[in-house]
């Protein structure tokens, strides 16, 4: 009868939790646990349970509603909280990096130069190009000229691609290219995991005066799936860690800027 009593307050609890995500598309472990007084291990497996049945997609601390807009929001979550400060130290210098005197910037759709866009959203000097609906999203009321590529919208990497997208980047030129990949290789190049979105980007890097790479120092030495252009097509690769002496040589032979 014990037993019976402890899977019916299990079957209570996620009835409970599927009420209040369907309501509020959003819950979060932290009050879950107070509120069901049980440990947040046990509302992370609840949320499993969830996810599994596919009501939920969950989250860092918490998970969303299942449908539309938050399952896009979710991808993007998910790399966005990985390697964060390194990502708010290479946007802070980044961000340094950026003419005073007002500039067109071309900008991808990585969470890296997200935090650098941010970090530059207040400034009326400068027009912002972007394939990313991150970036429209949470940059709408910001003093930031922003200027989208349009085109169909990729759920995984949240950005615009497609003819449409690559026909308005060839309409202008842009003065700095803010760029982020998957991983670099000393002699073969950057990387990136999707070949659709590497178009878009090699499109922004031959559309831009300066290009900067922005890469944390776990893409070093990595391949990804396609390539997206040759290391001497970059201007600065801003990084949060001193990347080997192969590399310091190669820089400094090659002429591209190494900030870290």
């Amino acid at each position: 009868m014990r037993r019976t009593g402890i899977k019916m307050a299990q079957k209570d609890r996620l009835d409970s939790i599927r009420t209040m995500v369907k309501t509020e598309k959003r819950v979060i472990v932290s009050e879950l646990s107070k509120q069901f007084e049980v440990t947040e291990e046990t509302i992370r497996r609840d949320l499993e349970k969830l996810e599994k049945e596919g009501l939920v997609a969950r989250t860092y601390g918490g998970a969303v509603l299942n449908v539309g807009d938050a399952v896009i929001r979710v991808n993007y979550d998910r790399r966005a909280q990985t390697n964060v400060e390194e990502k708010r130290s290479i946007a802070r210098m980044a961000a340094d990096l950026i003419p005073r005197n007002g500039a067109a910037i071309g900008a991808d759709s990585s969470s890296t130069v997200m935090e650098t866009i941010r970090l530059i959203s207040g400034r009326e000097d400068l027009l912002l190009m972007t394939y990313s609906a991150n970036v429209l999203r949470e940059l709408a009321d910001t003093k930031i000229k922003i200027m989208s590529t349009g085109g169909f919208l990729n759920k995984k990497s949240y950005s615009f691609q497609g003819v449409i997208a690559r026909n308005t980047i060839q309409g202008y030129n842009m003065d700095v290219a803010l760029v982020s990949c998957k991983g670099l290789q000393l002699g073969s190049g950057a990387f990136d995991s999707d070949e659709d979105e590497a178009e878009i980007k090699r499109l922004m890097v031959e559309r831009s005066q300066k290009v900067y790479l922005l890469a944390d120092h776990t893409k070093f030495g990595k391949v990804a799936f396609t390539k997206l252009f040759g290391l001497d097509q970059i201007d600065a690769v801003i990084t949060d860690r001193e990347p080997p002496a192969e590399w310091l040589e190669w820089f400094a032979a090659n002429n591209v800027q190494l900030i870290c």
